[in-house]
């Protein structure tokens, strides 16, 4: 998790919070070291964010702050929130686990009427859940998507035969029983859909496609004919 985003769910934990919080437990939380947390609590407070406490007594919003409110209707929020929850058929545990953290902010800065009924689970996607995939992490498959870096992988195809490829992902498309990594294929010089759950291996590596990666999505969007050499 980059920096940005772990101060702004600190602040989010802070604000949901009844009670003080330690950094120990928001370390856990969000997969860092007590020490990140402090470093990242003193950087918030720099910043004149009103947190209070210290070490070995918690943390804690000072009352009265918060961040700006959602301006959605309850219309557009029952729609996000059906959204997130579509998201549990998905094999992607880390998209999951944000979409579960996303449903309780909009639970807690919607008005009482509408907490209440987000809260009583009104809204249900049924359906057939794909399994994660084995030997990829899809979370991180998305961040070389956001980030333009390749990813050195091994692949099976359909006949069973395995192959080394370095591929520049540029999409993923979520289906009922696996995802597939839509790519620039260095190997066949074009454009590729790979089935997570036949990938052997995967390995993000430090070079990069910057720059690429919009044109190479237009040209997918627009053929919508690369369905081929799975």
């Amino acid at each position: 998790m980059r920096k940005a985003s772990r101060l702004f769910e600190i602040i989010q934990i802070l604000r949901l919070a009844e009670q003080p919080v330690t950094a120990a437990d928001i370390a856990r939380g969000l997969g860092v070291t007590s020490r990140s947390i402090y470093r990242d609590i003193a950087a918030l407070q720099a910043m004149r964010v009103p947190i209070q406490g210290g070490r070995g007594i918690g943390y804690r919003l000072r009352p009265g702050f918060d961040l700006p409110p959602l301006m959605f209707s309850i219309e557009e929020t029952e729609a996000i929130v059906l959204a997130l929850a579509l998201l549990e058929r998905t094999g992607d545990i880390a998209l999951k686990q944000s979409a579960a953290r996303a449903g309780q902010k909009i639970a807690a800065a919607v008005p009482p009427p509408l907490r209440q009924a987000l809260t009583a689970n009104t809204l249900h996607a049924w359906g057939s859940m794909a399994p994660a995939p084995p030997r990829v992490d899809l979370a991180a498959v998305r961040l070389a998507i956001r980030e333009e870096r390749k990813i050195h992988i091994a692949y099976r195809d359909e006949q069973g035969r395995e192959t080394e490829r370095t591929i520049c992902p540029i999409a993923l498309i979520y289906y009922s029983e696996t995802a597939n990594i839509v790519a620039w294929c260095e190997l066949r010089q074009d454009l590729r859909h790979f089935r997570a759950d036949r990938v052997e291996s995967a390995s993000t590596t430090d070079s990069s496609f910057k720059g690429k990666g919009d044109a190479w999505r237009r040209r997918w969007v627009s053929g919508w004919s690369v369905d081929q050499g799975l």
